[in-house]
């Protein structure tokens, strides 16, 4: 068992604090913190049933010899200079998405874990959804012939009516419209499927939403092999995901019903040249649960974490080349 600490109780640390008490034998929450007086008093009851220690300072949990890891689900701009200070005080340490907003600091990330000898996890929990796990499968195995294009949608409007000032839709902290919100997912499944990108051009606009980064982003990538693909996210739509992509002997889709951190169903959809689509019913699981537990399997030894260094920054390039697209208006090299 991994003994963790939780640094930011918001909306996500919250539920990943409620999720992970009592439910997984891998990993488990002593420590909650958060500078918001008021987040901690609101936290009371459920930290004195579960014996999870309260406080506001992060030093604390750098103190506590009980503490083997660190998770972050703090705003994006502060993830580089949490993590160098997790590494130091030598705690793995798990970093809600994204990683970083530069490649450079991505690649700071990353260099300060590996120097200091301690794991990094990452908050993309769609790389353990079981359909797209038989995706992936599908391509490495040659099944779908010579893969030719993706598209991919994940848009859902539970911020749709944050404020402004809200961190989550900030330009500082969340630059491109959804893009770090659900986007990142997308292109973080897109270079585990199909290989790093080289090419990004995309757009945002905003419809609905009085963020200054807008409602919707969408961008057309290019990867280093040829292969082509499509995102877009939503900010201000019902709960929709969905991911196809495209082979030269068929075509197959995962069309999902629940967000991931929910249980239910997802439908994979598979055509092969000349025959029609066949649909089957697979597992929805709650894949933030399964991410945390891999990463507390690597810690332990019992297994590799499945995300690699290069994968991590060049999803951060790929972030970056976006957010630099938008605002030139020009399709951008990734860096």
């Amino acid at each position: 068992m991994i003994n963790a600490a939780i640094i930011g109780l918001g909306w996500w640390g919250h539920y990943l604090l409620r999720t992970l008490q009592g439910t997984s034998d891998k990993i488990r929450i002593v420590r909650a913190i958060d500078y918001n007086p008021k987040i901690l008093k609101d936290l009371e009851g459920l930290a004195s049933a579960t014996g999870v220690i309260l406080s506001a300072d992060m030093q604390d949990a750098f103190d506590d010899t009980d503490v083997q890891a660190v998770i972050l689900t703090t705003p994006h701009s502060l993830h580089e200079a949490q993590i160098a200070q997790v590494a130091q005080a030598g705690k793995h340490v798990f970093c809600e998405k994204p990683l970083g907003l530069t490649k450079a600091s991505a690649e700071r990330s990353v260099a300060a874990c590996q120097s200091a000898g301690v794991m990094l996890g990452i908050g993309h929990e769609r790389r353990f959804d079981p359909a797209l796990i038989e995706i992936k499968r599908m391509i490495d195995a040659g099944e779908l012939g010579t893969i030719l294009h993706g598209e991919a949608n994940f848009s859902h409007d539970s911020l749709a009516g944050a404020d402004p000032d809200n961190w989550r839709v900030s330009k500082e902290h969340a630059p491109a419209a959804g893009m770090t919100a659900m986007g990142i997912h997308l292109t973080d499944s897109y270079i585990h499927m199909l290989g790093p990108i080289d090419q990004v051009y995309a757009q945002t606009a905003r419809r609905v939403v009085q963020s200054e980064t807008g409602d919707v982003v969408s961008a057309h990538l290019r990867f280093e092999s040829g292969v082509t693909a499509y995102l877009n996210s939503i900010l201000a739509t019902p709960f929709f995901m969905c991911t196809r992509i495209f082979g030269s002997d068929a075509w197959v889709e995962a069309r999902d019903t629940v967000r991931p951190e929910a249980e239910g169903i997802t439908y994979l959809t598979l055509c092969r040249a000349g025959g029609k689509p066949e649909t089957r019913k697979m597992p929805s699981i709650n894949t933030a649960v399964v991410n945390l537990e891999t990463f507390a399997d690597a810690i332990s030894g019992v297994a590799a974490y499945p995300f690699t260094p290069e994968e991590m920054v060049n999803n951060i390039a790929v972030l970056e080349a976006i957010t630099r697209s938008v605002e030139s208006g020009e399709a951008e090299r990734v860096p």
